[in-house]
């Protein structure tokens, strides 16, 4: 076991492969337990999933671990990922768990940690616990092994909460389409929402263990907008497995990245003057045109690597309460420790009540750039990125674009993938660049 197991978002792979195995779930929960308990008193770990069918055995596997280390577990079963966070801190645990392998199909799984904060951990604590995932650890003594008991109100918690933040604002008279991917929050969501007042139109609401972003969600989001479409609905809200992210739909049928939503709270909150520094934290990966509109209003664009760990990190240090990806993580501080894609549709919703805008006049706030990205899988092991012909190739296309617009090109933290991005107002020489750097990239792990 020397391979690196946390990526950029925790540990994540095909379920009953490496790292995504029983045997090491149970020594993951071991060493997360060992790294949290360091006294004799009792601990507590909160242990969340998707709808995965693997999230059964992982979820057995972990509680074992982290019992045979004397944490207690509570099992809340399937809820979003940012109700662990939330539920980790409210229920004075010293460690949250969320079993999910997010946006990724029914064979992938992953394992997610939290600290006592309800944040993500940092790379250090990852690395403190991977190396004791190596080492071994030693079980608590059998008085203090942990017991494990199932905790059904969780959801229902998480979803008070996020009542909270509409501030008493009624949804009555809306009709709102809520696309669950199959997920997470399949039952959460429409829950949520109807207690709110709106009218609901549920999809993606009958998982099976296998069907979780299945040609649904904020990955596939075409279901929930020809719903829209024919039911006539004022918007759709479309989250990944765990809720983490989101897209939006107008009533038209559009769809509307993590960018345009980000933009648009930016801004309404900068004329509130609520948004910490007029600052707004965003990836390498969002749009040009997002950082020229946040400008034009005397708002900055703190950027960071890919992964809304890096966001939260950064906002965090910098005291900023308003970050998220392109990809649909919008991660709010006054309300929430990590991404949360109901959250950030909620606020959506409040912007065209106080606005009295429809949905396709709030969701497209700035004119986007051209952007292409694709993406080139390559076998474990190889190193496409470091052949010289690659290289050579990266440095041609950087040259074509100089002054025109950007190439970004980076490793999937989450799969065996190679992302090759890049912005031009040029289309035709934005085809030409990517395409050049990923038949080069294709050619060697061919």
């Amino acid at each position: 076991m020397t391979a690196k197991l946390f990526g950029t978002d925790g540990v994540r792979g095909t379920a009953n492969q490496y790292p995504m195995t029983v045997e090491m779930a149970l020594r993951l929960g071991a060493a997360a337990g060992r790294y949290f308990r360091r006294d004799n008193k009792r601990h507590r770990v909160v242990i969340g999933k998707d709808t995965r069918l693997s999230g059964y055995m992982f979820e057995n596997a972990l509680t074992a671990g982290f019992n045979s280390t004397g944490m207690d577990c509570f099992l809340i079963g399937p809820v979003p990922t940012p109700a662990v966070g939330m539920l980790t801190t409210s229920m004075r645990a010293d460690v949250g768990v969320m079993i999910s392998a997010s946006h990724n199909p029914h064979m992938d799984n992953g394992i997610k940690l939290f600290g006592p904060d309800g944040f993500k951990l940092s790379d250090e604590a990852e690395a403190a616990i991977e190396q004791l995932v190596h080492e071994g650890t030693s079980p608590a003594q059998p008085d203090n092994i942990g017991r494990a008991k199932r905790i059904d109100e969780g959801r229902f918690r998480y979803g008070e909460r996020l009542k909270t933040s509409l501030a008493g604002i009624s949804l009555q008279g809306l009709k709102v389409v809520i696309d669950c991917a199959n997920g997470a929050a399949h039952r959460t969501a429409p829950e949520i929402l109807w207690e709110l007042g709106a009218d609901v139109i549920p999809v993606g609401t009958s998982p099976n263990g296998f069907n979780i972003n299945d040609n649904c969600g904020s990955t596939a989001p075409h279901m929930a907008a020809q719903a829209v479409i024919e039911s006539g609905a004022d918007l759709g809200i479309c989250l990944d497995g765990d809720a983490d992210r989101v897209m939006i739909i107008d009533e038209k049928g559009r769809i509307a990245d993590g960018d345009q939503l980000m933009a648009l709270l930016a801004g309404s909150w900068a004329s509130a003057g609520r948004l910490n520094a007029r600052t707004l934290v965003a990836t390498v990966m969002s749009n040009l045109g997002l950082e020229r509109y946040l400008a034009d209003r005397g708002m900055t664009l703190l950027r960071t690597a890919v992964g809304d760990r890096h966001v939260v990190e950064a906002m965090r240090k910098g005291g900023f309460n308003l970050g998220g990806e392109q990809s649909g993580h919008i991660v709010m501080t006054d309300y929430a420790t990590t991404g949360d894609g109901l959250l950030a549709g909620l606020q959506f919703i409040c912007e065209m009540i106080r606005t009295g805008h429809s949905a396709s006049d709030l969701s497209s706030t700035f004119e986007t750039v051209p952007q292409l990205l694709k993406n080139v899988r390559y076998p474990s092991g190889t190193a496409p990125l470091e052949a010289a012909s690659v290289q050579q190739a990266i440095a041609a296309a950087e040259a074509d674009l100089a002054g025109k617009g950007r190439l970004l090109i980076r490793k999937s933290g989450t799969e065996p993938l190679i992302r090759v991005m890049a912005e031009c107002e040029d289309a035709t020489l934005l085809e030409t660049v990517v395409q050049g750097v990923v038949d080069e990239i294709a050619a060697q792990v061919a």
